[in-house]
């Protein structure tokens, strides 16, 4: 164990310097052999062969996707996870009872995002469960509205679901729910946005008021991190029934800066929430919230309790969040991220908030004046999606040979159907000196490109 903290403290005290892309990836394979070699020998072979592998990812020029790092606080909380081992179900009774401390950390998650506590909260693996988890009591919300209990009798045609644009987790959580992609009826986007069109909204609710809607409303799209209007959305469920699920999975984080919250205005009278942890938290992969209105109790364990385990107990009797969530087994996944909460606090988490949106406008403001690139949307927040000025066809050739001198990485992307490059800033670790060998690489290769 000293060895393995040595060779952590390694990588992280080193990261900066780490490749962000990996050129050499041969390796050296072995059969399975009769007589291990030891935990110790294990380490010594992985570190001959296969650590060249780790790519710095948790780095700060890894702006591809939307990757966060990990803050000191939140590894030793997942350390800590994999040493307890805790198969985190129950408050309660005998065995293990971490799930208090599961409960406490969505408590204090919900204060860190100025959420009220109207929701129940738990951890699952990322975003796409997440989403999974609350578009799931939706199926059930709307089976219900339709006579049918669809945890026992199974999907219908009946529903329907609606988005302006929605992440591609969500798209792959209908087809596993059974309700489909097909069953997304697409919203109008203005121009230049990823924002629903709210009067488009309104005609399509008005169109299918006689059948169940589910809306996926965005809270930080991936590509520009717009924001659907939540609050209008919210005041047109008043007049509609729908059941109002927010992807906000690291757009949610804008709620720690008052200048930011009124983005999220009315996101508390969502029926679900998506949080992705290991996105702008900075916790370490896996870890994202689920959270769903206590008033939707039943309807959460009507979908994924395990009716057919008597000697579980009664769900209504003894919380167990094997009747809240789609894991029967669950990893202690709450510990890094109340490691993070109560280390840094509300000021922490404002600070890494602001530096990456202050890294966003800084390398936002690079792209508007440089020869090369141009915005292809406003910097709204901690993305910025670019293209080259002119001859465009070379963009993939571009991030290619960017993204190989291993300095910095980024990802494509499509914006309203044109090639883009997305850069997103999410890791504490990323400073000002990260923003200008970002802009010394992407210089170089334009030279000889």
């Amino acid at each position: 164990m000293d060895q393995v903290t040595s060779a952590s403290l390694d990588f992280l005290e080193n990261i900066a310097e780490k490749a962000t892309y990996i050129s050499d990836q041969t390796v050296t394979t072995a059969d399975l052999s009769d007589v291990g070699i030891g935990a110790a020998g294990s380490l010594e072979v992985f570190r001959k062969y296969y650590e060249k592998l780790m790519v710095a990812s948790p780095g700060p020029r890894y702006w591809g996707f939307v990757t966060g790092g990990a803050t000191p606080a939140a590894i030793a909380g997942d350390w800590l996870t994999a040493v307890y081992d805790q198969n985190t179900q129950s408050t309660q009774g005998a065995g293990d009872v971490s799930a208090i401390l599961e409960k406490e950390t969505i408590r204090l998650l919900c204060q860190l995002l100025r959420l009220p506590e109207d929701f129940n909260g738990g951890f699952v693996t990322g975003a796409t469960m997440s989403n999974f988890t609350g578009l799931a009591v939706a199926r059930q919300w709307a089976g219900e509205r339709s006579g049918r209990d669809v945890s026992r009798e199974g999907v219908s045609g009946d529903l329907v679901v609606m988005a302006g644009t929605p992440h591609s987790s969500v798209v792959k959580s209908l087809g596993m729910l059974g309700i489909g992609s097909n069953s997304v009826v697409r919203i109008q986007v203005p121009a230049g946005r990823e924002a629903m069109d709210v009067a488009d909204f309104e005609r399509k609710l008005i169109e299918h008021q006689h059948r169940p809607v589910i809306v996926n409303c965005s809270a930080g799209t991936v590509n520009t991190v717009d924001f659907d209007d939540i609050k209008a959305i919210v005041a047109l469920k008043q007049k509609y029934p729908f059941w109002l699920h927010i992807d906000a999975a690291f757009g949610g984080f804008a709620a720690c800066l008052p200048a930011q919250q009124h983005l999220l205005a009315g996101w508390e009278q969502a029926d679900s929430i998506t949080i992705d942890c290991h996105k702008w938290m900075n916790v370490p992969y896996d870890s994202a919230v689920s959270l769903v209105r206590k008033e939707h109790s039943r309807l959460q364990v009507s979908t994924f309790q395990n009716s057919n385990a008597p000697y579980l107990g009664d769900p209504s009797e003894n919380f167990s969040y094997l009747n809240f969530l789609p894991e029967n087994s669950r990893r202690f996944r709450a510990l890094p991220a109340w490691f993070s909460l109560t280390a840094y606090g509300r000021n922490g988490f404002e600070w890494i908030v602001q530096n990456s949106i202050d890294c966003a406008q800084a390398f936002g403001t690079y792209i508007q004046s440089s020869e090369h690139f141009e915005l292809q949307a406003p910097v709204r927040l901690n993305v910025v999606c670019f293209r080259l000025k002119s001859g465009r066809e070379r963009m993939s050739v571009f991030l290619d040979r960017l993204n190989r001198r291993g300095k910095v990485f980024m990802t494509p992307t499509l914006l309203s159907g044109e090639a883009a490059i997305r850069a997103a800033f999410v890791n504490y670790r990323t400073t000002e000196e990260d923003i200008l060998i970002a802009i010394r690489e992407m210089e170089d290769v334009m030279r000889i490109l």
